[in-house]
């Protein structure tokens, strides 16, 4: 029951949140924000919970596979947006996603070339972004915005955590990764302001994912050895610490939409 009451309660708040602060300082900034794991980092807090630690460690290991798969769906959503509307560019980076988690799942590297493929697939997706196109001007979100983003990210954690005894930990730390809040900030911004704010999003999403790979290294590192609180205090205490210098490189590469 009580593991039931935070999936309610934590995954909307934490949603609710990360909206607002977009809203509050852009499309790029909202994008960057978004790099935190506030999907996949509550799922795998709910695993631990209720399948163990090693269990959660696992699942840290197919975050970081999923991890590769997020990038692969922010060049493919960024390409296929220069000429398609929405929908086509989401299946595009929804199908890109799949490709892509799914050979990594299958190569299932090592965890340190896993770390150094984490890096250097983020540092290529941030090359292969097409150039910001140009600034939107703002546009009043709907009323059923947040409320359906919250939602949304409620329902998968509570189909994921469910579901992760038939999943296994890998395939559930992976799928938990898919860029649920990322995708609607993504689509809302296509959708309203154009390709240029959608790809503003993306290229914050991608900075802002540095600090998703500290995080589940952390835990991963972590939470078998000293247990569920101290291993998410020191995957968030590693998370706001590249935060922070993603936050640099974002004033510097960002522009507001």
């Amino acid at each position: 029951m009580e593991t039931l009451a935070l999936k309610l309660v934590l995954t909307p708040a934490l949603i609710g949140i990360s909206t607002m602060v977009g809203r509050r300082w852009g499309q790029a900034v909202g994008g960057w924000l978004v790099g935190l794991p506030f999907t996949s980092g509550p799922v795998v807090l709910f695993l631990a919970l209720e399948q163990g630690t090693a269990f959660a460690a696992d699942a840290a290991q197919g975050a970081l596979r999923g991890l590769v798969a997020e990038t692969m769906f922010a060049v493919c959503y960024a390409w296929a947006a220069q000429d398609c509307a929405w929908p086509l560019a989401f299946l595009a980076g929804s199908l890109g996603f799949a490709a892509t988690g799914f050979a990594m799942q299958w190569l299932a590297p090592a965890p340190v070339l896993l770390v150094a493929i984490v890096v250097g697939a983020l540092a290529l997706a941030l090359r292969l972004l097409p150039r910001f196109t140009g600034i939107a001007s703002a546009v009043r979100p709907r009323a059923w915005d947040l409320p359906a983003r919250m939602a949304a990210a409620t329902l998968l954690v509570l189909a994921l955590t469910s579901a992760a005894a038939w999943l296994g930990p890998q395939l559930s730390g992976l799928i938990s990764t898919f860029p649920l809040l990322a995708g609607v900030l993504t689509v809302f911004g296509h959708h309203s302001l154009g390709k240029g704010a959608a790809v503003n999003v993306l290229r914050g999403l991608l900075l802002g994912l540095f600090s998703f790979a500290a995080f589940f290294v952390a835990l991963g590192l972590t939470i078998g050895r000293f247990g569920i609180a101290a291993g998410f205090a020191a995957a968030l205490a590693a998370a706001l610490a590249v935060q922070t210098v993603s936050l640099l490189a974002a004033r510097r590469t960002l522009r507001r939409p």
